[in-house]
C-alpha cells in the first residue's frame, strides 16, 4: 500500500511539473512581442533546407520572425497585427529577375508595343495610326517586333527582312525608330535615316551595321552599333522638349515599370546596365520613397567615366536595401535574331557572317581591371559561342593576375550558345550564367536554323549541362526584350515547350525546385543578397510572392494560369490584386 502511495506521489509530482512547465511556456508564448503582418492557412515553400515548407510566418518590421504551424504562428497575433489568409494558395520567396532593364520597361509602354504584332504589315497599319495623333517632326518609336515571329515573309525583304519604303509612305514627316524585340537592331524610316545623315555612303561603324540592297542603299535596318547613328539623332531631338517635360518622363518612365513588375509578382530587379546619370534618378526616386521594388544596378558607361566616378558610386542598401549598385556591365556580342552573336563559326542561315563583336577584347580587359580593382562585379553580355569563349579567357586573365581576391562571382548574361569546352569553365572559375529560361522557347523555332542541330543541341541553352558541373544559373526574362512577367519563364525553365508544341531539348529542362531556386535563392546569391534575400528565413527580408496556383505541383498547363495575388516587399503589401 505504501508503494502505490509512493508512486502516486511521484505521478503527481510529475504531473505539477509538466503543468507548471506548460504554464510558463503559453505565458512566455503570450508575451510575444505581436508582429506587424502574418500570413497563415497557406502552403508556404521557404526554399530554406531548415523548414522547406511551412504553413504560416509572421513579421516584424521588414523581416521575418517566425515560420511554423498556424498554431506557433497564431502567438504573434496582436490587435495590430494585419492578418492575409492565404485559403491555401502557395506562398513563396519574392521573384527576383536576375536581368531585365528596368528603365527599358517603362519605355517601351510610352511607345509602339510591337511585341504581339504577327506581320510588317500590322506594324505599318500602328505607325500609320500613330502619325494621326503625331505633333509635327515628333519621333515615333516602338519596340518588339521580331521578323522570325511573325506569320509571313515581308515583300519585297532581304534576308527576311523589309525595306522601308512601306514605312516611310506612312510616315513621310515624322522620323519613326522601331526596336527590334532583342534591342539589338532597330528599323528607321527615310526621315530617320535623313535626319541621322545617313546615304549610300555612310560606313558601318566599328561593331554594327546598315544593312543595304544590291545598290547599296540603306533598306532601314541598323544592327547594333549602328543603331548608334539614329539614337544620336533622336536624343538631338528630344533635348528640344525641354528640361521640365524630360523630367517628368524619365520619372513617369519609373513609375511605369516599378507598376509592372509589383504587378507581376517581382520583389527585387537586377538592371543590367544604366549610365550614371539614371543611377542618380534611381537614388532620388528611393530616396523619396517611391520605389517599390528593390534594385541591383550594375554601371553602363564608358572606361574613361567608369575609372572617375566608380567610388562614389558604389551604393550598398540605400532606402532599406531599395537600390544597390556594386557591379558594372558590358557586352562583347549581339543577339542571335538579328544575327548579331558572335560565333566561333558562321551562321548557317547567314554563311558569309559569324556575328558582330560590338565592343573589342582589349576594351572589355580595361573594364575587368578596373572592377577588380575596385572590387566590383562584372557581368558580360554574351550570346554566342565566341562571345562566351572570350569572356571567359579574359575572367580566367584578370583572376589568375588577382589570386587574392575571392568570392568575385562575376557573371555572363545570357551564355546561351556554348561550345562543349567552355561548359565546365563556369564552375571552374566560379563564373554565374546568368540565363533567360524565355529565351530558350521564344527563340528556339530559329535557332537550329541559325546554327544548325549539331550546335544547337550541343550548346544552346545547356542548364543541366551547366548545373551538373556545379555551375549556379540564375534566372530571368531580360525585359522589355521578354514580358517580365516570371510565370511564362518558369514554365519554358520547367517545360522547354515552345508554342508549336515541341519541346526544345527537353533533357535540360529544369526541375520545378531548380527552377524556383533560380528566380530567388540563387538571384540573391548573384547579388551578393543572399544572407538578406532568396528564401524566407527568420531574419531575412520580408519579400513574399503570393500565387493563385501551387507552381510547384500543378500540371504544366496550369501554370501558366497562374495569377499573382500579393507582392510584398519588406513586409509591406506593395500589390494585390
Amino acid at each position: 500500500m505504501r508503494r502505490s502511495w509512493e508512486m502516486s506521489k511521484n505521478n503527481r509530482a510529475f504531473f505539477c511539473f509538466i503543468v507548471c512547465v506548460s504554464l510558463l511556456c503559453l505565458s512566455c508564448a503570450q508575451k510575444q512581442e505581436p508582429a506587424d503582418l502574418v500570413l497563415m492557412q497557406g502552403k508556404i515553400v521557404t526554399v530554406d533546407e531548415e523548414k522547406p515548407e511551412v504553413e504560416a510566418l509572421a513579421v516584424r518590421g521588414d523581416t521575418i520572425v517566425a515560420l511554423g504551424s498556424d498554431a506557433d504562428i497564431e502567438v504573434y497575433i496582436g490587435d495590430s497585427t494585419k492578418i492575409i489568409d492565404l485559403k491555401g494558395n502557395l506562398a513563396i520567396p519574392g521573384f527576383i529577375d536576375a536581368h531585365a532593364h528596368f528603365t527599358g520597361i517603362g519605355q517601351a509602354k510610352l511607345g509602339l508595343e510591337l511585341m504581339p504584332t504577327q506581320s510588317w504589315d500590322e506594324i505599318i497599319a500602328m505607325v500609320a495610326e500613330a502619325v494621326k495623333d503625331a505633333q509635327p517632326g515628333e519621333w515615333i518609336r516602338g519596340r518588339g517586333w521580331h521578323q522570325e515571329k511573325w506569320d509571313k515573309t515581308p515583300e519585297p525583304n532581304l534576308e527576311g527582312l523589309p525595306q522601308h519604303h512601306a514605312l516611310s509612305e506612312v510616315s513621310p514627316d515624322n522620323p519613326v525608330l522601331l526596336s527590334h524585340a532583342s534591342g539589338h537592331a532597330s528599323f528607321a524610316n527615310a526621315k530617320a535615316m535623313e535626319l541621322a545623315g545617313i546615304t549610300k555612303d555612310t560606313p558601318d561603324p566599328e561593331g554594327g551595321e546598315i544593312v543595304r540592297d544590291e545598290n547599296s542603299y540603306p533598306i532601314g535596318m541598323f544592327r547594333e552599333t549602328a543603331q548608334r547613328l539614329l539614337r544620336d539623332a533622336f536624343y538631338e531631338w528630344h533635348e528640344t522638349l525641354g528640361a521640365a517635360q524630360i523630367a517628368a518622363e524619365r520619372q513617369k518612365v519609373i513609375e511605369l515599370a516599378d507598376e509592372e513588375c509589383l504587378s507581376k509578382g517581382l520583389t527585387s530587379i537586377h538592371d543590367p546596365g544604366s549610365p550614371f546619370e539614371t543611377i542618380d534618378l534611381f537614388e532620388e526616386t528611393v530616396q523619396q520613397g517611391k520605389l517599390g521594388v528593390r534594385l541591383y544596378v550594375m554601371i553602363r558607361d564608358t572606361n574613361e567615366r567608369i575609372r572617375k566616378k566608380i567610388e562614389e558610386y558604389r551604393i550598398m542598401g540605400m532606402g532599406n536595401n531599395h537600390l544597390t549598385v556594386r557591379s558594372i556591365k558590358r557586352s562583347i556580342d549581339g543577339a542571335l535574331g538579328p544575327h548579331g552573336a558572335w560565333f566561333l563559326e558562321p551562321y548557317k542561315s547567314l554563311p558569309t557572317s559569324v556575328g558582330l563583336n560590338t565592343s573589342s577584347v582589349e576594351s572589355v580587359k580595361e573594364t575587368a581591371q578596373i572592377a577588380i580593382e575596385n572590387d566590383f562585379q562584372l557581368a558580360v553580355h554574351c550570346i554566342g559561342d565566341r562571345a562566351n569563349r572570350e569572356t571567359l579567357n579574359i575572367f580566367e586573365e584578370v583572376f589568375t593576375a588577382h589570386p587574392d581576391k575571392k568570392d568575385l562571382r562575376w557573371r555572363i548574361e545570357h551564355a546561351q550558345h556554348l561550345h562543349p569546352a567552355e561548359i565546365p569553365r563556369f564552375a571552374q572559375l566560379e563564373v554565374i550564367p546568368s540565363m533567360q529560361g524565355i529565351h530558350c522557347t521564344s527563340d528556339g523555332p530559329y535557332v537550329i536554323k541559325r546554327l544548325g542541330e549539331n550546335r544547337a543541341e550541343e550548346g544552346a541553352y545547356v542548364w543541366q549541362k551547366l548545373m551538373n558541373t556545379g555551375a549556379v544559373i540564375c534566372n530571368g526574362t531580360d525585359a522589355p526584350v521578354e514580358d517580365v512577367n516570371p510565370i511564362p519563364c518558369f514554365y519554358a525553365s520547367v517545360t522547354r515547350k515552345m508554342k508549336n508544341g515541341q519541346e526544345f531539348y527537353p533533357d535540360q529542362k529544369m526541375s520545378r525546385e531548380q527552377a524556383l531556386r533560380s528566380y530567388t535563392i540563387n538571384c540573391a546569391y548573384a547579388a551578393f543578397q543572399e544572407d538578406i534575400l532568396g528564401s524566407l528565413t527568420p531574419g531575412k527580408l520580408a519579400d513574399i510572392t503570393v500565387l493563385s496556383k501551387d507552381i510547384m505541383t500543378v500540371p504544366d498547363e496550369e501554370i501558366l494560369e497562374t495569377e499573382v495575388l500579393y507582392t510584398i516587399v519588406g513586409g509591406k503589401v506593395e500589390y494585390q490584386k
